[in-house]
């Protein structure tokens, strides 16, 4: 039927609001399917944002922490929180131990109280102070204290120069970029499939392989220099133990799923304990 026929039989102003909404119609599903490319997809399940750096309160050392973790956790360069608390190289800490942010001596007798049914040990664990002899009350602090009236930090020695020769972690697509903006992302994200290869990106020595790491799943630290660490999150099985030397490129675990909603691998590269953008020091491709 043709359109004269049409505005013949329904009218001139019928057929004109018709043939308006005909072409308002085409306009919205252009621009709808133009946009829809450009939509940036967000991964609210992120696993791997973390907090600024705490600077008040005190960590009791947990089975299976260690001082790199610690500081990983916390946002703080392992020097600089070792000087904080008086440990010598090589770091080494053990259970019970108490690590203070604020400065302040860590030799007071404590105890532990754990929220019932709390996950996050940054969260859930609170340190007490034993009530002194005088019978004054005693003063509590929280394992992940707020930022209010915080001390000066412990100066850091100069950045170091980075480490040469930085390689790709994985083969895959990047589905996720580093983000300085707040808590989000404080690295990149690798698509890949399950038990693809996880690569050491520079040459170095693990300091930390397991899972205590809440949002990281089975995780991989690497120290490449008294400045700079990376880390590899999501992994299915670890190939690599806490100590041992890796070259650049040497496969150190599994690509997995463990921490988040999908396989992929998060990697990041800290100088100072601060993420930077690993894509600063990855080759182009």
């Amino acid at each position: 039927m043709s359109l004269t026929v049409i505005a013949q039989r329904i009218g001139t102003t019928s057929f004109q609001r018709l043939v308006t909404g005909l072409v308002l119609s085409s306009l919205l599903v252009g621009c709808s399917s133009t946009r829809s490319s450009d939509v940036r997809v967000v991964d609210r399940n992120n696993a791997a944002a973390q907090r600024p750096a705490v600077t008040t309160g005190q960590y009791v050392v947990r089975r299976g922490d260690t001082l790199f973790s610690i500081a990983f956790r916390y946002g703080w360069d392992y020097k600089a929180l070792a000087a904080r608390n008086n440990i010598p190289t090589p770091y080494t800490i053990h259970p019970g131990q108490t690590i203070r942010f604020d400065g302040r001596s860590g030799s007071t007798p404590t105890e532990v109280v754990t929220q019932s049914g709390a996950t996050d040990s940054s969260s859930s664990k609170f340190t007490v102070t034993r009530r002194p002899a005088s019978g004054a009350s005693p003063a509590k602090e929280t394992a992940a204290p707020s930022v209010a009236n915080k001390p000066a930090p412990a100066p850091l020695p100069p950045a170091g120069p980075a480490p040469t020769g930085w390689g790709w972690p994985s083969n895959g697509i990047l589905i996720g970029k580093f983000s300085s903006n707040g808590s989000l992302n404080k690295g990149i994200d690798i698509a890949g499939d399950l038990g693809q290869p996880v690569l050491a990106a520079s040459d170095g020595t693990v300091v930390y392989a397991g899972s205590g790491l809440r949002g990281y799943g089975e995780l991989v630290i690497i120290k490449h220099s008294d400045t700079y660490v990376s880390a590899y999150g999501h992994n299915r099985r670890l190939l690599v133990r806490e100590g041992q030397q890796v070259k650049v490129g040497q496969t150190i675990a599994e690509m997995g799923s463990t921490g988040t909603d999908r396989v992929k691998l998060h990697f990041e590269i800290r100088r100072q304990g601060k993420p930077v953008d690993p894509l600063q020091f990855l080759p182009r491709r």
